[in-house]
């Protein structure tokens, strides 16, 4: 049984099934899905985004990435999935899930590998709205996604 797992994928997938087939025995499992949002980073509605990747060097990148934070965190392993290509909001876009011997373990490194996914994973990504695409670029800053970044409590 492998300790980390990394797919990029064209097809849709069922993040619950995913679980059902790579779920293990390990006495602690975090846990995130991410779905496509409905806005644009502009705040215009969604249509579709739309992802690329260099195939064979974005899933090293991330197989490294998952294996340092797996040992960092002395998680047992691992599951990275994420898709490329056309996505409708609401998708399913990635599927993290780690599973250790205690929850903080676990927690830690599913949260410290969705943070450097976010911000380092090499995807190029394009927003559709009203039928014409926009290249972003850059990943949503550290800033913007979580107030306690700029020290701020988050609200209630």
């Amino acid at each position: 049984m492998a300790t980390v797992q990394v797919e990029i994928r064209m097809a849709a997938f069922d993040p619950w099934q995913e679980l059902s087939v790579w779920g293990g025995h390990a006495a602690a499992s975090a846990v995130f899905i991410g779905r496509v949002r409905a806005m644009a980073m502009d705040g215009r509605v969604l249509q579709a985004l739309e992802l690329e990747h260099y195939p064979g060097l974005c899933e090293r990148l991330l197989e490294a990435i998952a294996e340092r934070l797996r040992q960092t965190h002395a998680a047992d392993r691992v599951l990275v999935l994420h898709r490329v290509g056309r996505l409708s909001p609401g998708e399913p876009i990635v599927l993290v899930a780690v599973e250790a011997d205690h929850r903080g373990p676990a927690q830690r490194c599913a949260a410290d590998l969705l943070e450097e996914l976010k911000h380092r994973a090499p995807f190029w990504k394009r927003e559709w709205c009203g039928d014409q695409g926009v290249w972003l670029n850059s990943n949503t800053s550290l800033w913007a996604s979580d107030p306690r970044a700029r020290g701020l409590s988050p609200e209630p």
